[in-house]
């Protein structure tokens, strides 16, 4: 069985003949419930297969006219691709109508037929006014110069023509495409003895086959496909744009329901907050006002929470805004995916829109950064290439791992590593280390951040010839793993030198001292030469030099930079003649007695185990000497 991948969905008022029409189009009761063919009264959704001349078969979602049941004809009207709107002839066109019309409008349905039902009820008359009626209400709308049928389902009249109507729009609909990785909402959730579980609904995107892994969320729990339907026919792979039945193992039936998202593993996760696009209906009686609780509905899950407006303060009918979802209970989206608002009470639609982001943090109301960024997303939902750009760019870390961008592009990491390469190619992305990337704007912006924390700090410190990195690392507000990156390519374009122990110095200029600075410096170094393996500590300099403490510490910080002295720890700081003779010595009486000898080098230094202990454990530092029980040797080289 070929299965064309376009999905039909009615739409309309209560008691207006949509199942009857089904039945009549497609030899199948889409009502499954007693209670529905009990009341004639649709309370939930229903599925059929429309069968072409050809053998092919197209899906068929009759939804619920009542108001009470609109949030399943939403759930329904999840993947539908093309609608056909009933009108009955003896009523005309009603509430649900209208808000059905909308509604679709709002899911970015844009094909689809009008259908004048129950003709054989009515005069001609009656019936031509209807059409009127019917033709002004969609004036304006993705049906305005859709043609209208008249039919009955009771008698057959006009059955044969709306089929035929049907399929060759349906020849003429581009078909949903399979790319991306494997999404269904769920819409039905049952169990089948000798089976199990089994979730249906209409996937979104991607494709899955008889023994794949997948996930439903919320929840995470996990299961591999024993089997799958399409309309009710077995089949080795289901796609999007099919109804699908699948049968998964590991999964317990009463632990989900409409509204969960059945995936591929690893690429979608749960959210309570949701930037967006939103478009509230031009019929709305009053504005739509800041954090207004509402219900949203997204696939086929239905979740109170509030709408944030970013743009305004507040949204007329039949404007256009951003906003934020505040969301009462987590639920599964991607960008590009089309929602609808309804007020949380009284119930009453209030507009929907597209989802632009899964939102990590709260979004602050009429910051230019923040708008700036949600509008670079929504022009980028229609490429792919332009989607990642604009996740890179986003990036809040300013770079981000390929396995992340798969993540929040919803597509596997090979085919995201072939569209950043492409980006690479034209100089708008960059690979900064195997598996990281960044934005080239992005990159020179951080490059400069980088820049301007290193020369400020020198120019903060005029007398300082070295920086610590951890220095920059504090004064530049970018992960510290991306500013060692970034400080790396600063180096390999000669613009500093990265020198031992995390030190870091301009590429050609010297410190330049003035000749006070110059006398300073050349004091307090004579000092410590003098003291050799004894010398003073900073207290001590400053009262025999008579300089301020921190000039004392200025010029030893300057000493340490230029390698004239050596900053053992502490408060004790050796000349660097003075640090060269006791290393030689260490050297020396390893080497005469096969381990150091304390008592021997205290003598030839000239010092006392106050100085002496703490020299020794520098040495062991920086590796010239290792512990060996209670004495030291050399390490080996």
């Amino acid at each position: 069985m070929e299965i064309q991948p376009v999905v039909i969905g009615t739409a309309g008022h209560i008691d207006h003949g949509k199942s009857s029409l089904v039945r009549a189009l497609t030899g199948i009761d889409p009502d499954r419930w007693e209670e529905e063919k009990e009341r004639g009264m649709t309370i939930d959704l229903g599925f059929a297969r429309l069968r072409t001349p050809d053998g092919r078969s197209l899906g068929l979602v009759d939804v619920p006219g009542h108001e009470r049941f609109l949030r399943n004809m939403v759930a329904g009207a999840t993947g539908i691709d093309l609608v056909v709107l009933v009108v009955a002839a003896d009523d005309g066109v009603m509430p649900q109508t209208r808000e059905h019309l909308e509604i679709m409008d709002l899911l970015g349905v844009r094909h689809g037929l009008l259908v004048l039902n129950k003709v054989d009820l009515v005069e001609p008359e009656m019936a031509e006014l209807a059409e009127e009626e019917l033709r002004e209400t969609v004036a304006g709308t993705f049906l305005a110069d859709a043609p209208i049928l008249r039919t009955s389902a009771a008698n057959g009249e006009g059955v044969d023509a709306l089929r035929a109507q049907l399929l060759a729009l349906a020849d003429n609909v581009e078909p949903r495409s399979d790319e991306g990785v494997f999404r269904l909402p769920v819409q039905r959730v049952f169990s089948v003895k000798g089976f199990g579980t089994v979730l249906t609904g209409i996937p979104v995107s991607g494709r899955v086959a008889v023994g794949d892994t997948l996930e439903v969320l919320p929840g995470g729990q996990r299961g591999k496909v024993r089997g799958l339907q399409a309309y009710h026919e077995p089949t080795e792979q289901g796609r999007a744009g099919h109804s699908t039945a699948v049968n998964i193992t590991d999964v317990d039936h009463k632990s989900v329901a409409r509204g969960h998202v059945l995936a591929t593993p690893g690429f979608f996760r749960t959210q309570r907050m949701l930037g967006a696009s939103l478009r509230t209906l031009g019929s709305l009686a009053r504005p739509l006002s800041n954090r207004t609780p509402v219900r949203l509905h997204v696939g086929t899950a239905e979740v109170l929470g509030e709408v944030v407006l970013l743009d305004h303060e507040e949204l007329e009918p039949g404007q256009e805004g951003l906003v934020q979802l505040r969301l009462d209970e987590p639920v599964v989206a991607a960008p590009g995916d089309r929602f609808v608002l309804r007020r949380a009470s009284p119930l009453e639609t209030l507009g929907g829109g597209v989802v632009l982001e899964e939102s990590r943090y709260r979004l602050k109301r009429f910051k230019r950064f923040v708008l700036d960024e949600l509008e670079r997303q929504a022009r980028s939902l229609d490429s792919l290439e332009a989607l990642l750009e604009s996740l890179l760019a986003r990036a809040p870390e300013r770079w981000v791992t390929l396995d992340d961008l798969a993540l929040d592009l919803k597509r596997p990491a090979p085919e995201v590593r072939a569209l950043l390469q492409a980006l690479a190619g034209t100089g708008r992305a960059r690979e900064l280390q195997p598996g990281r990337w960044i934005h080239e704007e992005a990159f020179s912006l951080a490059v400069d951040a980088v820049r301007d924390g290193f020369s400020g700090w020198f120019e903060d410190n005029p007398n300082r010839a070295r920086m610590d990195v951890r220095d920059l690392r504090a004064r530049v507000r970018l992960e510290p793993a991306l500013v060692d990156r970034l400080v790396e390519h600063l180096a390999e374009e000669g613009e500093l030198r990265r020198e031992s122990g995390g030190a870091l110095a301009p590429a050609r200029e010297e410190v330049q001292l003035d000749p006070a600075t110059q006398e300073r410096r050349d004091r307090v170094l004579a000092a410590l030469e003098t003291g050799r393996a004894q010398p003073p500590g900073p207290a001590d300099l400053a009262t025999s030099l008579g300089l301020r403490p921190g000039q004392v510490q200025e010029m030893l910080r300057l000493l340490v930079d230029q390698g004239a002295a050596v900053h053992v720890g502490g408060e004790l700081f050796l000349g660097g003649e003075a640090h060269a003779a006791i290393r030689a010595e260490v050297i020396a009486n390893c080497e005469r007695n096969g381990e150091l000898s304390i008592p021997e080098l205290r003598d030839a230094v000239g010092t006392t185990r106050k100085f002496l202990i703490p020299i020794l454990e520098a040495f062991d530092t920086e590796g010239l000497t290792q512990r060996r029980g209670n004495t030291r040797v050399l390490r080996a080289r």
